[in-house]
C-alpha cells in the first residue's frame, strides 16, 4: 500500500478538521433555530370582593420545520396538536371550558384577562381553516370529533349545522373560513382538565402545574381552561411555527378566618392568603423543560391609587420603595417573599395610578426550600376594577309558551366620558358597539321587530344601527344569526334593544332528558372596536422572556359576554307513553293468562280425584251419618251425584268462561284499532 507524503497527510488532516468543526457549528446553529420552546407563568391578583384571581399561562412553540418533516420526533410540543393542525389545516383555533360566569362589575372588564380569558359558561369553540370554502364545514365536523375524543367532552355535538354559525365581521376578521359554536349546558369536570394537563411537558408533576389541585380549583367561583393555537405558516409567515397557548383562569375565595372584624362592612379587612392556603400546595421546583418559570403578583391601578391616597401626606410614595427593602415597612400589607423585581405600568389608560407587578423566579427554589408566596393585609382598602364603556346584560320578556322577546340592556360606566371628553362637548363623538348573537332554530326571531331605546326614549333603527347582517334560522337546519354595528352618542347613559320571537315545537325525539328545565340561548358577544385593553410595562429583560407579559402588551378588543338565557318551551306529557304501555301490557297479561289457564286445566279429572279422595276419607261412617240426618229431618236420602253429571256441569261453565274471555279480547282489539 502506497503511503501519502507527510505534507499531504497534514494538509488532509487540517481540511478534515475544518470540515468537521464547520459541520458541528452549522448543526448547532440549525438546532438552535429549530428548537422547541416551553414557558410557564402564573399571575396572582387580589380582587375588590375579597377574592383572588389566579391566571396560569403555558406557551409551547414549534419551529416551522416541525410540520414540514413527517414523522419527526416531538420533544416538547404535543404531537396530537401538531397532527390536528396539519390534518385539518387549522390557521387559528380557540377552545374553552368554563364553569361559572365572569363578574364584570367586581372583577373588571377593561383589562387583557377579562377581554381575552373571560368566557361564557360551558364550551366555546371557534376555528379558522386554510381550505377551500366548500370544505370548511367538513373540516369543522372532523375537528369537533377529534377534539371531543382528545378532551373527553361532548364537543362532537357541534358537528350539527343547528349548533354552529359562520360570523362574517363582528367576531373575528377571518371571514368565510371561520366557524363558531357553543354548548352552554356542557358540564366541566376533572375529565376535561386531565387531558388538558397531558399536553404540558411536565404535566402536573413539576412546575407551576402542581398547584392545580382538583378540589381547590373546582370549588372556586369561576374556572375557565382555554386552549389557543395559531399557525402562521398557512398565512405565508415562515419565521414562526405553531404556537400553543394554554391558560387556566380561576377565581378563588381565601379563608377569611384570620381577617379582623373590627372595621365596618364597607372597609372590611381583606383576607390574607398564600399559595398553600388557596391551592393546598407549594411550588417545589420549576419544570426543567421550561425556558422560563415565573410568578407575578399584580396590584391593579385602582388599588394603587387608593393606597397612594392614604399616604398623601408623605413626601415619598411607598411605590418608590417597593423595589428595595422598603417593601418590608409597607403599612398596608406584608409579602412573605421578597420579590426579585418590581415593574410599573406605562401610560395607564384608566385615569388612575399605574399598576404594579412583583416578579418572582421559581428557578431558585427546590424541595428543601419550596416557594409559598403569601399576602397579609394590615389595613382595610376599598377599590374598584376598570370597567368596559357599557355594562351589558340580557334578559327575556313576556310570559307563556307561545311568544316572548329578547332584550339587551347597555348601561354606561362613565369610561367613555373619560376617554373622549373633548369630543363629547363638541357633540361629534360616537360610541361604536358590535353585537353578535346566535339563536337556536326553535326560537323563531322576527328581526323586523327590532326596537332601539336610547336614554329611555325610542329611536329610529336607521339612526342607531349603522350596519346589520341577519341570517334567519331554518327549521332543523341552521340557527339564526344577527350581527349589528351600533353608533351611540358618547354621553349615552343607557340603551336597550328588543327583539320579539315565537316559540317553536319540537318532535318528541328532539327533546333532551331534562326538557322541563328549559332550552338555552347562547351568550351574546358585545365588543367595543374603539377600545383596546392592554397593559404595558417598562422595558425590561423579563418582558422579552415572558410570553404572558408580551401578550398583555398586545392590543385586544374590549369584549364581554352576556348571560345565557333559559327559554321554557311547550313540552309533551312524557308519562303518557308509559301509561299506555302499562295498561296495554296489563290487559294482555290478564287475557293470555286466563286463556291459557282455562285451556290447559283438566277440570273433570280434578273433580273426580277430589270426590274419590273425600269418599275414601269419610267411608261408610259418613254415609250412615248422612242417612240418619235425612231420616231425622224427614227427607228422602239421595245418593251423591255421579261424576258424569258433575263433569257435564263443569264443562258448561268452561264453555261460558272461554266464550266470555274471547268476547272481551275481540272487543279490546276492535277498540284499539
Amino acid at each position: 500500500m502506497a503511503h501519502l507524503p507527510r505534507p499531504t497527510l497534514s494538509l488532509f488532516l487540517v481540511l478534515s478538521l475544518q470540515i468537521i468543526f464547520s459541520a458541528i457549528a452549522f448543526g448547532s446553529d440549525f438546532q438552535e433555530s429549530d428548537e422547541e420552546e416551553f414557558s410557564e407563568e402564573l399571575l396572582l391578583r387580589p380582587l375588590p370582593d375579597r377574592k383572588v384571581l389566579a391566571h396560569f399561562h403555558f406557551e409551547s412553540r414549534a419551529p416551522p420545520s416541525l410540520s414540514d418533516s413527517h414523522g419527526r420526533h416531538h420533544h416538547l410540543f404535543p404531537k396530537a396538536i401538531a397532527q390536528l393542525v396539519q390534518k385539518f389545516r387549522v390557521k387559528e383555533m380557540e377552545l374553552s371550558f368554563t364553569q361559572g360566569r365572569w363578574n364584570y362589575d367586581r372583577w373588571g372588564g377593561f383589562d387583557p384577562i377579562s377581554s381575552s380569558n373571560a368566557k361564557p359558561p360551558g364550551v366555546e369553540l371557534w376555528a379558522a381553516f386554510d381550505v377551500p370554502q366548500y370544505l370548511v364545514d367538513a373540516s369543522w365536523k372532523n375537528l369537533t370529533h377529534t377534539l371531543s375524543g382528545l378532551f373527553c367532552a361532548s364537543i362532537n355535538f357541534l358537528e350539527s349545522s343547528t349548533t354552529y354559525s359562520a360570523p362574517e365581521w363582528s367576531f373575528h376578521p377571518s371571514s368565510g373560513s371561520l366557524r363558531y359554536g357553543t354548548l352552554p349546558r356542557e358540564a366541566v369536570c376533572t375529565e376535561n382538565l386531565t387531558p388538558w394537563l397531558k399536553l404540558l411537558p411536565c404535566r402536573d408533576k413539576a412546575g407551576l402545574s402542581v398547584l392545580m389541585d382538583r378540589p381547590s380549583i373546582y370549588r372556586g367561583f369561576y374556572h375557565s381552561q382555554q386552549l389557543r393555537l395559531t399557525s402562521p405558516e398557512f398565512e405565508g409567515r415562515l419565521e414562526s411555527g405553531i404556537v400553543l397557548k394554554q391558560t387556566l383562569t380561576v377565581v378563588l375565595q381565601p379563608d377569611s378566618q384570620g381577617a379582623s372584624n373590627t372595621y365596618s362592612s364597607e372597609t372590611k379587612l381583606q383576607p390574607s392568603w398564600s399559595l398553600s392556603s388557596i391551592f393546598g400546595r407549594k411550588v417545589t421546583s420549576r419544570c426543567v423543560l421550561a425556558k422560563s418559570s415565573n410568578i407575578y403578583l399584580q396590584l391593579e391601578g385602582g388599588l394603587v391609587t387608593e393606597l397612594e391616597n392614604v399616604r398623601k401626606e408623605n413626601v415619598i410614595s411607598w411605590i418608590d420603595n417597593v423595589g428595595s427593602e422598603g417593601w418590608r415597612t409597607n403599612p398596608f400589607f406584608d409579602l412573605s417573599v421578597n420579590p426579585d423585581s418590581v415593574l410599573r405600568e406605562v401610560n395607564s389608560l384608566h385615569g388612575s395610578s399605574s399598576s404594579v407587578l412583583y416578579e418572582y423566579s421559581v428557578a431558585k427554589y427546590s424541595d428543601s426550600r419550596p416557594f409559598d408566596l403569601g399576602l397579609k393585609w394590615k389595613s382595610p382598602v376599598v377599590w374598584s376594577c376598570p370597567q368596559a364603556p357599557l355594562h351589558a346584560s340580557r334578559f327575556l320578556m313576556g310570559s307563556g309558551n307561545e311568544r316572548g322577546a329578547i332584550a339587551i340592556s347597555l348601561i354606561s360606566t362613565g369610561l367613555n366620558e373619560h376617554f373622549l371628553g373633548a369630543n363629547i362637548v363638541e357633540g361629534s363623538c360616537k360610541l361604536e358597539v358590535d353585537i353578535f348573537q346566535v339563536v337556536p332554530w326553535y326560537v323563531k326571531v322576527y328581526y323586523h321587530t327590532l326596537r332601539v331605546f336610547v336614554n329611555g326614549q325610542p329611536q329610529a333603527v336607521t339612526d342607531v344601527v349603522e350596519k346589520m347582517r341577519v341570517s334567519p334560522s331554518e327549521d332543523k337546519v341552521s340557527p339564526g344569526v344577527m350581527e349589528l354595528v351600533l353608533k351611540f352618542p358618547c354621553d349615552v347613559k343607557s340603551a336597550a334593544l328588543t327583539l320579539e320571537f315565537d316559540k317553536g315545537f319540537l318532535h318528541i325525539d328532539e327533546y333532551p332528558p331534562d326538557a322541563n328545565q328549559g332550552f338555552d340561548i347562547p351568550s351574546a358577544i358585545i365588543s367595543f372596536p374603539n377600545f383596546h385593553a392592554r397593559t404595558h410595562y417598562f422595558e425590561d429583560s423579563s418582558l422579552k422572556r415572558s410570553p404572558m407579559l408580551s401578550k398583555f402588551q398586545e392590543k385586544s378588543r374590549v369584549r364581554s359576554y352576556s348571560e345565557v338565557l333559559l327559554v321554557p318551551l311547550t313540552t309533551p306529557d312524557f308519562s303518557m307513553p308509559y301509561n299506555v304501555i302499562t295498561i296495554t301490557c296489563t290487559a294482555f297479561a290478564l287475557y293470555f293468562g286466563s286463556l291459557l289457564n282455562v285451556l290447559r286445566r283438566r277440570v273433570g279429572e280434578e273433580e273426580r280425584f277430589l270426590k274419590n279422595r273425600a269418599a275414601k276419607k269419610a267411608g261408610r261412617l259418613a254415609q250412615l251419618l248422612s242417612m240418619l240426618s235425612a231420616k231425622i229431618r224427614g227427607k228422602k236420602w239421595e245418593h251423591p251425584q255421579s261424576p258424569s253429571a258433575s263433569s257435564s256441569f263443569i264443562s258448561l261453565k268452561l264453555i261460558v268462561k272461554v266464550v266470555l274471555v274471547t268476547g272481551i279480547a275481540i272487543a279490546w282489539q276492535y277498540y284499539s284499532q
